[in-house]
């Protein structure tokens, strides 16, 4: 189980790495997890942000396409997405991320062994996964034909008649029931938890996607099969795909792999984000000789007019590492954590912003002090020429390296397609970013990030009891 904002991160910083539910080591993970040609993944794709066109159209069902051409290599990525992420629970906190996981357990005549075994005879790569905003099933394949239509059935099986058998159900709950129970010794699962809940309240980003024992605890299977009729439609459905295939091959795989979903129909709209009404503090008494320290406010959503400036501003603020003002002024100079770091978490409804630390117990309101400090001077003052000159020089030199394989670039379309980016994001992300300046992301801090809304969530041993 993983702390969520850092799950989200990627996205801020450029890459596409979402908060997914992973399963344990062994069989399951030999399931979610069959290696392509082991030797593929070091081997990059020839291509650069220009090159990187995205077509798109939708099929028959409605489902939109996304597709990308590329040479190079023999094989291809494919994404289907769904608004079906763990902000869909309702009040079954829990149940997007286990319906995900259950999909590829049975389907059709196929068990999960079965199901593996098919993916490994012709060195395929499958995975289900989901996030707070999406769920997703993707397949990396070669493209030699044999070998592309029998992992391209077995995906669309997976897809269209998965069988949320009763005993697989079963193990799958009690293995989440386990890690929810574990997730309870971990001092930085239980600041994360608090923290959106916090930030969010009764908003559906409020609950941890993974969901809680009591919740889970009641699920039915039945629940999950109603969850996916539900969600996993056509309509809900986006397919992405990046590879060497044509684009009328690429239009007869997406058209096979939902000809046999319901039409269905979108969901609804997810409710705006509320800002909290005041700043407020909560300490969770936690054995540990370490305080987690996570500040924030409810952030940017993707297609925010202020996200370039709030990303630009936030790589000088924290964003960057070893080089940020937050990082100087919490480490550097006054050696009270080993990092401390901050993020815009973009979303379909605002994500947070976020600064953490973790810090020495008896060192922790200094450490929340300096944080708070360097924070409310950063957004008075915003940051200077230099800083963010560095800043555009350090993002838009590793830019292309963020999507230099299918594998990256079909992530990056994803999050394209689901948010409803421009089409030619990938080719004006770095002029976006070159267009910042401190006066911009001065004034986009001041409105976005109001010193006197911060939530903070301190989890370690208080002061008083350390000293004992």
């Amino acid at each position: 189980m993983h702390i969520r904002f850092f799950k989200h991160i990627g996205w801020v910083s450029g890459s596409v790495t979402q908060h997914f539910k992973t399963k344990s080591a062994g069989l399951q993970t030999r399931r979610k997890t069959v290696y392509v040609l082991g030797f593929s993944l070091l081997i990059f794709s020839q291509f650069t942000s220009a090159a990187a066109k995205i077509e798109h159209w939708q099929t028959p069902q409605g489902s939109r396409v996304y597709y990308v051409h590329t040479e190079g290599l023999p094989m291809v990525d494919i994404q289907v997405v769904f608004d079906a992420g763990s902000a869909r629970d309702g009040q079954q906190f829990g149940l997007a991320a286990l319906t995900a996981d259950l999909l590829d357990t049975g389907a059709g005549k196929w068990n999960a062994d079965e199901i593996a075994q098919r993916f490994e005879s012709v060195g395929a790569q499958f995975g289900a996964s989901s996030s707070i905003d999406m769920a997703t099933v993707s397949l990396r394949t070669l493209t030699d034909k044999p070998l592309f239509d029998k992992a391209l059935e077995t995906m669309q099986v997976i897809l269209t008649k998965p069988t949320f058998n009763e005993a697989d159900f079963q193990r799958e709950k009690n293995r989440t029931l386990a890690a929810l129970k574990q997730q309870e010794e971990s001092p930085a699962e239980l600041a994360s938890i608090a923290f959106y809940n916090a930030l969010y309240e009764k908003h559906p980003y409020a609950h941890s996607s993974t969901g809680m024992i009591k919740t889970v605890s009641g699920f039915k299977v039945g629940d999950l099969r109603n969850f996916y009729q539900k969600y996993y439609v056509a309509a809900n459905a986006i397919i992405v795909i990046v590879g060497d295939l044509s684009k009328s091959q690429a239009e007869q795989t997406a058209e096979k792999l939902v000809s046999e979903l319901p039409v269905g129909k979108k969901p609804e709209d997810l409710p705006d984000v509320a800002m909290p009404l005041k700043s407020a503090q909560q300490h969770i008494e936690f054995p540990s000789t370490q305080t987690h320290v996570l500040v924030g406010i409810p952030g940017t959503y993707r297609k925010d007019p202020d996200y370039f400036n709030l990303y630009v501003g936030n790589h000088i603020l924290g964003g960057s590492g070893l080089v940020s003002k937050l990082f100087n002024e919490v480490r550097e100079k006054r050696g009270l954590a080993y990092s401390a770091s901050s993020a815009f978490i973009p979303m379909l409804k605002p994500g947070p912003f976020l600064v953490s630390l973790q810090t020495r117990n008896d060192q922790t309101a200094q450490a929340v002090q300096v944080l708070n400090q360097t924070l409310s001077e950063f957004i008075a003052k915003g940051p200077a020429e230099a800083e963010l000159a560095a800043a555009k020089k350090n993002i838009t030199g590793g830019f292309a390296m963020r999507f230099d394989t299918n594998k990256k670039l079909a992530s990056y379309v994803a999050m394209i397609g689901f948010y409803n980016m421009p089409l030619d994001y990938l080719d004006t992300f770095q002029q976006k970013v070159e267009q910042v300046t401190a006066a911009s992301i001065t004034d986009a801090f001041k409105r976005r990030v109001n010193p006197q809304l911060l939530q903070t969530i301190t989890v370690g041993k208080s002061a008083e009891k350390s000293a004992k």
